[in-house]
């Protein structure tokens, strides 16, 4: 049976600090309705939801950040609408991160792609790591910026389609979940090159071991590919590929059948 995950739905603002407010309409409602209703889907699934605020009151971005840490939370996800300093001129949604890889990048893809799928516009994953609640958090954790509060166009959309847009969010998390069910029986390799012959295969992966990777060669669909290490953790095998990147390769993350 698959372990409860445990996530941790953020409604940007509140109390004293309303966000980006347009002709009356205030980010802290919009972002707490939106929470709320995320919440109720992911717990009808199943999932175990903690919110950091349910009524209209006031914590520090940090304060969300320790609720989260304190609630030993799977992923954290902060609910959030845009603005620009000339209304009117931003339109469609975006998922921000601390850093565009790994489990929040899979999170933040799996969002923004079902968002986009509504009818929002697509302006992508963007690295924020001056974000502090995405900074502060142990946990995966990404701030989803619902369209543009500021832009009438956009705010329609958002009500007109406001389940479709939670259960957006909703299904983003939980294929992220699933996903990394899946990795459970899988591992993880960095691929550094495929060749049609074995010799430059072999001469790569000699090369690659002076430098001290674990390098080994693999034939696979009529190629030779080199490639470096095998793990079940997909944030470590990021990190060795981020290793093998800065020594000037060039690299894709590949993703095997575990044979246990």
């Amino acid at each position: 049976m698959a372990e409860v995950k445990r996530v941790i739905i953020d409604a940007g603002h509140g109390g004293d600090e309303p966000g980006a407010v347009f002709e009356g309409r205030r980010e802290k409602d919009d972002t707490l309705r939106l929470a709320l209703a995320i919440g109720d889907i992911l717990e009808n699934r199943g999932v175990d939801v903690v919110y950091t605020r349910t009524t209209d009151v006031f914590d520090t971005p940090l304060e969300k950040a320790m609720i989260a840490n304190r609630s030993e939370g799977d992923y954290f996800v902060s609910i959030h609408r845009n603005a620009m300093p000339i209304p009117g001129t931003g339109s469609g949604s975006t998922v921000l991160v601390y850093e565009d890889t790994g489990i929040p990048a899979m999170l933040a893809g799996n969002i923004q792609q079902r968002l986009v799928e509504t009818g929002f516009a697509d302006l992508g994953i963007q690295e924020r790591p001056g974000v502090i609640v995405l900074r502060r958090t142990q946990m995966p954790a990404v701030l989803v910026e619902a369209g543009f509060i500021d832009n009438p166009s956009d705010n329609r959309f958002f009500d007109e389609n406001f389940e479709a847009i939670a259960q957006a969010i909703a299904d983003g998390i939980s294929e992220t979940i699933r996903e990394q069910e899946e990795a459970r029986t899988a591992y993880y390799q960095v691929q550094v090159g495929a060749f049609r012959t074995r010799m430059p295969g072999e001469r790569l992966v000699n090369e690659l071991r002076t430098k001290g990777l674990p390098a080994f060669l693999v034939y696979d669909d009529g190629l030779y590919k080199a490639r470096v290490g095998a793990f079940l953790n997909m944030d470590n095998a990021v990190r060795m590929e981020r290793t093998v990147r800065n020594l000037g390769y060039p690299t894709m993350l590949v993703r095997e059948p575990a044979i246990y």
